[in-house]
């Protein structure tokens, strides 16, 4: 279970926002209390510093794809569930694309050794649903065994790292759900075994 209150979650999703617009350097307590229509006194009951902001931030993502991806029905097919894990993935970052940045951005890592960290945290919470599908196909001759289910973990997350990359830098303006499910099939095609 995750503590934050419902105004803790609209400081983050105000922040990102920010992240999406202006960048790294353009998320200030000042910008978002502008944002927000509050006094910058009113963040600061929230949160001490814009550190903490992208600390809960990456915590609330982590704990959020944590949640949505173990609700997933599990299927026999690992297909099926290796196609469904990213469905739900781009669903989510359609509804909610000012999270985008706060997961795919570089700059966000040199802010602290606490925010990479975090950051480290969210990107093991979409690893430990995703390994367990890759290994399984491999153990049912689904998926190749030409490289190793970490390699191929590997992979996939840059795969995905990279459309989401492209996403942000066309503004959002193409269909992320599609473009993202297209995304999935051509790996599909590159990590299914020969043998089926």
């Amino acid at each position: 279970m995750m503590d934050i209150t419902p105004r803790q979650l609209e400081i983050i999703e105000a922040a990102g926002k920010i992240l999406t617009t202006s960048g790294v350097s353009g998320l200030t307590i000042k910008n978002l209390a502008k944002e927000m229509k509050f006094s910058e006194s009113a963040i600061y009951r929230h949160f001490n510093s814009k550190e903490e902001i992208i600390l809960a931030m990456h915590n609330y993502l982590a704990y959020s794809t944590n949640q949505r991806l173990s609700a997933l029905a599990k299927d026999p097919d690992p297909i099926k569930n290796f196609v469904a894990l990213f469905q739900e993935q781009f669903r989510f970052f359609s509804q909610n694309p000012h999270f985008v940045v706060a997961v795919f951005s570089d700059g966000l890592m040199e802010e602290s050794q606490r925010t990479n960290e975090t950051f480290l945290r969210l990107m093991n919470e979409k690893m430990k649903h995703l390994i367990p599908i890759i290994m399984e196909g491999q153990q049912k001759r689904v998926f190749t065994n030409a490289i190793t289910s970490d390699e191929m973990m590997h992979i996939v997350m840059g795969t995905f790292k990279l459309q989401m990359f492209k996403w942000r830098i066309a503004n959002f303006e193409f269909d992320i759900v599609r473009n993202g499910g297209n995304m999935v099939q051509s790996i599909l095609t590159l990590i299914k075994s020969r043998e089926e």
